[in-house]
């Protein structure tokens, strides 16, 4: 079978679970806050929950990547899709707080869908066209979210259970698809002998420790992806808080960043990396982001929200670039331990940022809704985004990078 058509069909997976996990996005939060008190309690167990999911996806992430380099891309997919599912229904019969901890549980612990499809789509790309794979990955995810949060919007508005349902059976679907459909991406004799030493969490963040020839890209990657777990986790919250949003106007925002993201990394990823190389490419990113993380916080009206979203295009290819430099530093045996490390790094901004967030957010819940103090949560994204830049630029100069090469002359 083609290679191009193998990442079509991992392409297809990535969308369906990110359909199904972008449906319970804009209506979770209010879940939560019909098992509490007060908008301080709702931010605290709302960040608990996502601590937790977080944590168990930091425990067994390595775990998986390191199967799937062991057994195969396939089996592990197929892990993921049934537990999700499984996830799904756990939160939407759940008749408390406790309940809706098992679900999470669960997902995380089953939560390997983009670390594995990464590392498939390493195994069916060549070095120089791995950061496109990966931004089309990526434009699946956000094609996702095209259509989840603004269908859990409206879904939410009839029920807050009806998502979860709706979620769980299209996971039980994305399972059909996958068992029948996808093929194995890495042959026999590519797989690596399975290691207890790899499965370690804090072992695979070791080895990325370790690496001091990108010890300071995976200081970038790690600021990066705290700032958008921060971002992610409490963009519902923020919003409900300031603007009084609702599960549809939500729907409607992420809506509008699905489409922003698909643009970017389907449409628009390849001619800017051939314009301004990976590296530069992922230094605009970053400063775009971190502007913008900065006039989320400022926001005093919601369409404000909607300008800064489309004025932060560029923001969207600076992911793909950065996994896209990191992919070429690993053997094609180590990509899924090396996507599995860095999903890691991604599992303990979810564990840290979901905290760190709603407690700021929590402290400014009883202040009017326009105090600046409100949107504390995304000046601390802004400065680690910022703190990112500061750290790629240092890297570059004196690792002899030059900003402006194409990525060709980058490897």
């Amino acid at each position: 079978m083609a290679k191009s058509a193998n990442l079509n069909f991992v392409l297809i997976c990535v969308f369906v679970d990110m359909l199904g996990i972008g449906l319970i996005v804009p209506v979770l939060p209010s879940l939560v806050g019909e098992f509490v008190d007060n908008r301080a309690q709702q931010a605290l167990w709302y960040g608990v929950l996502g601590a937790t999911f977080g944590l168990m996806q930091f425990l067994f992430m390595p775990m998986v990547g390191a199967l799937s380099d062991r057994i195969g891309r396939r089996p592990v997919l197929l892990y993921s899709m049934g537990g999700m599912c499984i996830n799904f229904l756990a939160t939407a019969w759940a008749p408390n707080l406790a309940c809706l901890f098992i679900g999470r549980v669960i997902g995380g612990a089953s939560s390997a869908s983009m670390s594995v499809a990464s590392a498939y789509a390493s195994d069916v790309s060549t070095p120089e066209n791995r950061a496109k794979s990966f931004g089309k990955i990526g434009a699946a995810f956000g094609f996702g979210f095209i259509c989840g949060p603004i269908l859990g919007g409206l879904l939410g508005n009839m029920g807050l259970h009806l998502p979860f349902y709706v979620a769980a059976a299209l996971s039980a679907a994305n399972f059909v698809y996958g068992y029948f459909a996808v093929p194995e991406s890495l042959p026999r004799e590519r797989r690596a002998a399975f290691q207890w030493s790899r499965i370690n969490p804090f072992g695979s963040l070791l080895r990325l420790v370790r690496r001091t020839d990108i010890r300071g890209l995976i200081t970038v990657y790690t600021l990066v992806a705290f700032a958008q777990m921060m971002l992610q986790s409490t963009w519902v919250l923020f919003t409900t808080f300031r603007f009084d949003w609702t599960p549809r106007d939500n729907g409607i925002a992420l809506f509008c960043v699905g489409v922003c993201s698909i643009v970017v990394q389907a449409g628009l990823l390849a001619p800017l990396i051939r314009r301004f190389g990976e590296v530069r490419l992922s230094l605009i990113g970053l400063a775009s982001g971190a502007v913008t993380y900065f006039l989320y916080a400022i926001a005093t009206h919601g369409w404000m929200m909607y300008v800064f979203i489309l004025c932060n295009l560029l923001s969207f290819a600076a992911g793909p670039a950065l996994q896209g430099i990191l992919s070429k530093s690993s053997s094609n045996r180590e990509q899924g331990e090396l996507m599995g490390s860095l999903q890691s790094i991604s599992s303990v901004g979810l564990v840290v940022s979901p905290l760190v967030g709603t407690l700021l957010l929590g402290a400014a819940s009883h202040l009017p809704p326009q105090d600046w103090r409100v949107g504390g949560p995304f000046f601390l994204c802004a400065a680690m985004q910022a703190a990112a830049l500061l750290v790629a630029h240092r890297y570059l100069r004196r690792h002899g990078i030059p900003e402006t090469a194409p990525a060709a002359e980058q490897a």
